[in-house]
Formats: C-alpha cells, sequence, structure tokens
C-alpha cells in the first residue's frame, strides 16, 4: 500500500470518528430558552397539600392570575444558581422566594446539606435541584494537599454543575448566580447562559479572589490568575449585576468597568421579627442553650450574647473569646456588671479548633462570669433567639473591604443591637455608630463595649434597641422589589 492511501485512510477515519462525535454533541447539546414558547401554569402544578397553604405555595397567585383556560403564563422563569449549601445561603433563598411571590418559576440549584427555609418547601414555584458535591474524603485543610487536589476539585465542579444546569431543569428565562465563588461558577454558567439563550445576571458578594487570598496570600500567583479571570468572566456576557453595597458597585466600576451593577442592600426577611415580652420569656425557657439561664437573662441578672458564624478565617473568634475573657475579669472587679451567657451558632471548618479554645479557657477558670455555647438551630429558632437576645456580635472583618455581614441584617430584623468589626469600608452602610450598634477594631475596643452596654443602669443598650427597632420596619421585599422585580419584569 501506497503512502498516499495510508494518508487517505487516516484522514478519513479522523473525518468519521470527528463527524460522529460531533453529531453526538449536537444531539447532546440542552435545549434552548425561546421567547416563542413561554412556559405556563396549570391547577395540575398544585397538589391538593399545596391548595390547603395557598399564600406559601403560590396557588394563591394562581388563582389571581389565572386565565380563561385555566393557565398562568410566566413572564420570569429563573435559575438561582449557589455552588455551595442552599440552607447557607440566605440571600439566594430570599431571592427564590421572592421570584416565586411574584408569580416566577425557579429552580434553585446548589449543594443540599442544611436545613434550607421552611417557606421554599412548601412553595410549588420552587423545584430545588440538588449539585452532587465533591468527595468529603478528597477535602482538606492541608494548604499543600489542597493544591494538588484543587484541579480535581475544579474538573468534579464543572461537569456536575454543568450536568444540573444544562440537563437536570428546562431552559430559563434568566440565570441568577451567587458570586463567590467565582471558579468554576462564572465560566460554566456563562457557556450554559450561551448555549440555552438564558440571560445572566451576577448577584455580588463578595469578590472570590480576595478569599482566596486569606488562605493563600495576596501575592500568590493563583490569587492574580483568579483576580483575572473573575474580571474577565463577569465583564463581558453578563446582562446584570446586583451587587450589596454602595462601596461595592464603585470598586466594579473602577477595577473591571462595570457600569450596571445594581445596588441591592440586604434587608431582613419576615421570619425574623422582634419577640414580645411573653415570647421572648417562653423562647429562652424553650431553648436547649438558654432553659438554665432563662429567669437570670429576664431579670437582668445575665445578659444573653448572640453570635453566627461559617467558621471561617474572615472571622476572628478568638477577639470576642478575648473580650469575654477580659469581661470576666472585670466583673470581678466591678461585682455590679451582670454575667454573660454567649452563644455561637453555625457550622464550618475552623469549629472544632475554637471548641477547644473555650473549653481550654473554661478550665482555667478564665470565664467565671461568662458561659460561652455553641449551637447550631433551624431557621426559625435561630430567628427566635435573635429576638430573645441582647446584643448580637459580628466578627466579619470583609475579605474585599466592601461587602457586609448578613447576620447583622438579621439582627436588626428582630429589634438587635449589634456590636461589629468595623474596620473596612463599606461597614457605615449598615450600622448607624451609636445609633442602632458599635463598632470595635480591637479585643480592648470590644470589652469595653460589652462594659459600657451591659453596665449601669442599661440606657445606651436600650436607646440602640431603639435605633435597631427603626431599621427593622424596612423588609427584604421592600428593597428587593423595585431593582430586582423591576429588572426580572415582575408584577407587583
Amino acid at each position: 500500500m501506497s503512502w498516499w492511501l495510508v494518508v487517505w485512510n487516516v484522514v478519513l477515519t479522523a473525518a468519521i470518528i470527528t463527524s460522529a462525535v460531533t453529531f453526538i454533541i449536537i444531539l447532546a447539546l440542552p435545549t434552548s430558552y425561546s421567547h416563542f414558547y413561554p412556559r405556563y401554569l396549570t391547577e395540575e402544578a398544585f397538589p391538593e397539600n399545596c391548595k390547603e397553604n395557598p399564600e406559601k405555595s403560590g396557588y394563591a397567585y394562581f388563582k389571581k392570575h389565572v386565565d380563561e383556560d385555566g393557565t398562568v403564563k410566566i413572564d420570569a422563569s429563573v435559575q438561582i444558581v449557589v455552588l455551595g449549601d442552599i440552607g447557607r445561603s440566605p440571600r439566594m433563598q430570599y431571592h427564590a422566594l421572592s421570584l416565586a411571590t411574584h408569580g416566577g418559576k425557579v429552580d434553585l440549584i446548589g449543594y443540599a446539606g442544611s436545613e434550607v427555609h421552611p417557606d421554599i418547601l412548601q412553595n410549588c414555584l420552587i423545584n430545588i435541584v440538588p449539585i452532587k458535591p465533591f468527595p468529603p474524603r478528597l477535602q482538606t485543610n492541608n494548604r499543600l494537599l489542597f493544591l494538588l487536589l484543587a484541579p480535581i476539585k475544579v474538573l468534579y465542579q464543572i461537569w456536575s454543575l454543568y450536568y444540573a444546569l444544562a440537563y437536570c431543569t428546562v431552559a430559563s428565562k434568566w440565570m441568577l448566580i451567587q458570586n463567590p465563588p467565582s471558579i468554576p461558577t462564572l465560566a460554566v454558567c456563562q457557556v450554559v447562559c450561551f448555549i440555552r439563550n438564558t440571560r445572566f445576571v451576577i448577584d455580588w458578594h463578595n469578590f472570590g479572589y480576595s478569599i482566596l487570598a486569606l488562605r493563600l496570600g495576596p501575592l500568590h500567583p493563583l490569587v492574580k490568575i483568579s483576580e483575572w479571570y473573575e474580571g474577565l468572566l463577569s465583564s463581558h456576557g453578563v446582562h446584570a449585576h446586583f451587587c450589596v453595597t454602595n462601596a461595592m458597585r464603585r470598586v466594579l466600576k473602577e477595577k473591571w468597568g462595570i457600569e450596571n451593577a445594581l445596588p441591592l442592600h440586604d434587608r431582613p426577611p419576615e421570619i425574623f421579627q422582634p419577640l414580645s415580652a411573653s415570647n421572648r420569656s417562653e423562647v429562652l425557657h424553650r431553648l436547649p442553650g438558654t432553659t438554665k439561664y432563662a429567669d437570670d437573662i429576664l431579670s437582668g441578672r445575665c445578659r444573653l450574647l448572640v453570635s453566627s458564624t461559617s467558621w471561617t478565617p474572615d472571622e476572628d473568634f478568638s477577639v470576642l473569646l478575648d473580650a469575654l475573657v477580659s469581661y470576666s475579669t472585670t466583673v470581678e472587679q466591678k461585682q455590679y456588671l451582670p454575667n454573660v451567657v454567649a452563644i455561637i451558632t453555625g457550622r464550618g471548618p475552623q469549629r472544632e479548633h475554637y471548641l477547644r479554645q473555650i473549653e481550654a479557657l473554661t478550665k482555667a477558670d478564665k470565664l467565671q462570669h461568662v458561659i460561652v455555647t455553641t449551637a447550631w438551630l433551624s431557621p426559625h429558632d435561630y430567628a427566635y433567639l435573635l429576638g430573645s437576645a441582647d446584643l448580637g456580635v459580628s466578627l466579619h472583618t470583609s475579605s474585599s473591604g466592601v461587602d457586609l455581614p448578613m447576620k447583622v441584617v438579621d439582627m436588626f430584623g428582630t429589634g438587635l443591637p449589634v456590636a461589629g468589626w468595623s474596620d473596612f469600608e463599606a461597614w457605615p452602610e449598615l450600622v448607624q455608630e451609636g445609633k442602632n450598634g458599635r463598632g470595635f477594631k480591637s479585643v480592648e475596643s470590644l470589652a469595653d463595649i460589652l462594659e459600657e452596654l451591659f453596665g449601669e443602669d442599661g440606657s445606651q443598650l436600650k436607646s440602640l434597641r431603639q435605633g435597631a427597632m427603626q431599621e427593622c420596619q424596612r423588609r427584604w421585599n421592600d428593597e428587593w422589589m423595585p431593582v430586582a422585580g423591576k429588572l426580572f419584569q415582575l408584577k407587583p
């Protein structure tokens, strides 16, 4: 056989294989969204149990807007993407509930794990689509192993996210993603939106590269690559942006030329409400962490301090522990000061580390006038705990300087005044110093705040609570509808 026949056979074989693969890829491409074939709701979408609670299930909206032919046209179908635990992403859950409340059909895509908002489970317009998580045995806090396993984790996340977006849901008009994490979320979602003719919207909670810098350092090559990647993919092919602060909007414009970012400040949802005196007493006597101390808290002999955390490096809880040690020592000298019960809620990678610190401080008698406990609560019980507390504490330090802790918003929703780490640019957008909260920048200043607010006649704490009560009057939907509702073209 002459050489040209060999070349011909090789080329022919390669062409056949390439054609076959291309044909398979075309057949396997996910369907695209078409404005000519919108979605419709019918009575069959609501089983009998949904009709028993029509307001929370979406059935009331259906009955209000149903046409003569028994259908309701869906003007806004939205994929909401969280490359994280859905239950630990409250803002994205609130997006889903607001969309569904105004007739949007929502696919909420993310990792299952923590308990989600109960209203989401009841709403027939919200469909939870779980992403298969990265195997736990391959996850590590070791820096060297993290660098070695990172490419494998990214490849795994790329496929699992793409599969969930492209094949586990029908095409939607919009896709709203939480950023960070940026890798691989931005790239995968851009590709899926292009294929499916979906409008891409980013909700900026922080910057992915600044969080990575907490672990690797700001000058690490991976941090620089992450920053370039985040800027490139967020400034092209994106229909709109939301961001949590005005300061973040400014940075997006100056750093990456993003002109159309819409500030959408976090506000408390309806689940967070102030408690009456009788309800507070019932909650304190019922919750496991407060039962033994309920009478002392109600009488003022003991103050209840609450903090919430994901136990990550951007929250240094040694600041709170050291301040509580200092406060306990002060009580020895100024016995008019009340004891403190401090409850820290949440889950995360550094939880065990701080539990060991708490145990060591307790055994060393450095917390004689302070009880420190941890808890993991349902959304409702967490809201009740905040409503029962005397002071909330935030240790969020902000890797970027322009994001804000949502936990403070939740605290304000119950009328709870806040003491928080204030050494970053966006802090004044949330807390008004001396009106609804206090800011601190060191262990010493936090210890002084605790002494000032818990001591004397409690007038300062009372004044801050009055300011926090004013903050709870404007709710999430009041903030959401003029910004996001307008973008998604929803009916009031």
